[in-house]
């Protein structure tokens, strides 16, 4: 895995909470490689550590977590949510919000800007780390 800034917080909140019926959605995984691609095009990250670092990923996501899928009507309520022009989503950050929205799950994220649209589009949000929540 790679070092974040807000590692052991996510982890800690992983460990405590994976036998909670965690789920992610099938665009995570697209995230995450996009992520890793970064780190390599700027030079943070190598070819093999990318790989063992995606690989890590789908190990623990394929122990703790169920996988939603991704379907059409998520992409006609994320861009209803994108555009709500005040709460400045992006697509990928709507699509998030929608695929939770639409399974009444409860949106775990580090992500300030989803912190605060959240609540404002229905969806229950938290962070993983300790006295950081929705406004």
């Amino acid at each position: 895995m790679t070092r974040e800034r807000e590692t052991d917080a996510a982890q800690a909140w992983l460990a405590a909470n994976d036998e909670a019926g965690l789920a992610i959605s099938e665009w995570v995984e697209t995230e995450i490689s996009s992520a890793l691609s970064l780190k390599v095009r700027t030079g943070a990250l190598g070819l093999d550590a990318r790989a063992a670092a995606l690989a890590e990923y789908r190990r623990v996501a394929a122990r703790v977590m169920s996988i939603l899928p991704v379907e059409p009507r998520h992409f006609r309520l994320a861009a209803s949510f994108a555009d709500r022009h005040d709460l400045g989503l992006r697509a990928g950050e709507a699509l998030h919000l929608a695929v939770c929205a639409d399974h009444g799950a409860n949106l775990v994220t580090l992500d300030q800007r989803l912190l605060a649209a959240a609540p404002q589009l229905g969806v229950a949000a938290e962070s993983p780390k300790p006295g950081c929540s929705p406004p």
